[in-house]
Formats: C-alpha cells, sequence, structure tokens
C-alpha cells in the first residue's frame, strides 16, 4: 500500500506552499490540471491559479505540466504561463515525467508531483521517483462509473494516510 499512500494530502493546491516543498529540497513542481488546478469545464488558469503559481516563481520553484488531457485543453490552459506541457501523457506511465524533469533542468529527486488522483498522479510520480508526491481533493469530480469506482479504490489510501499522519502526530 505504501506505494501508493501520498507524502502529503491537502484540500487544495494552496496549502502546498515553498516553505513545505523547499523543506524536501524540492526546486520543480509537475502538475496535473483537470481538477487539481481548475474543474475541466475552466479553459484558462483563475487568478488564483496564477498568484499561486506566481508565488512558487518567485522563490525558483519551476513548474512543468503533465496531464492526461488532449492537446487543446492543455495548450489553452498554458498559454499565458508559457510552462512546458505534456498532454495526452499516460500517466502513471513516466514517459512524461521524464520529460518534464529534463525540460526543468532537474533531478527526480528534486521535484514533486501533485495532482487529484492516486491511481494516476502518486503512482506516476512514484513511478518515476520523485522526491514528494502530493495529493489534493478534487476540486468538482466527475460523477461517471469509472471515476466513482477509482475514487472508491482511492478510499483505503487516503485512510492509511490519514493515520500515518496521525501516529506521527501523536
Amino acid at each position: 500500500m505504501g506505494f501508493f499512500v501520498p507524502d502529503y494530502y491537502f484540500d487544495t493546491v494552496y496549502e502546498v506552499t515553498p516553505e513545505l516543498l523547499k523543506s524536501h529540497g524540492v526546486k520543480g513542481i509537475i502538475l496535473d490540471i483537470d481538477n487539481t488546478l481548475v474543474p475541466y469545464e475552466i479553459p484558462e488558469p483563475t487568478e488564483e491559479n496564477v498568484a499561486w503559481l506566481k508565488g512558487m516563481w518567485e522563490v525558483g520553484i519551476k513548474t512543468a505540466f503533465v496531464s492526461n488531457n488532449h492537446k487543446e485543453r492543455v495548450e489553452l490552459y498554458n498559454r499565458e504561463l508559457g510552462c512546458p506541457a505534456f498532454y495526452d501523457s499516460g500517466k502513471p506511465l513516466k514517459k512524461a515525467c521524464k520529460r518534464a524533469l529534463e525540460a526543468m533542468e532537474l533531478a527526480a529527486s528534486e521535484t514533486a508531483i501533485i495532482g487529484d488522483q492516486v491511481f494516476t498522479d502518486v503512482v506516476a510520480g512514484r513511478n518515476s521517483r520523485l522526491g514528494c508526491a502530493i495529493l489534493v481533493k478534487p476540486i468538482k469530480d466527475k460523477t461517471n462509473l469509472f471515476f466513482r469506482f477509482k475514487r472508491l479504490l482511492e478510499k483505503p489510501v487516503i485512510a492509511t494516510y490519514k493515520r500515518r499522519t496521525k501516529k506521527k502526530e501523536e
């Protein structure tokens, strides 16, 4: 189960601070877009997205997008940001994460992944041997059977994370 358990689990991406990342030696972030930064139906970054990203950039943390969504969606979201961006990535496979590391010129150990799905984002981070895997609650979940099934499978993983965190705090 440990392979699937994130290093951190937050309600939103905005709880991830540069200080937290720096404490883990993180110099770059591989980010999912859909349901991590914006809901599927929001095509471009929000002001809050931009402010959070700028906060990272100001302290020297690089960012790249790795999404399983299609070219048009990823390019539209990234148009004004200009980050390295990889679409149709095939997460949890590591190919796109490796390309993101190359584009940011960082080692895997210096990089975190942030996303909303255990079996795509966290596993992609583990497969790529990234230094930190951060899971956030989905902003607005899809309700189709496939996504509901995946979320059901994620429940024991999140419960394990919460138990481990509680033990550390005691």
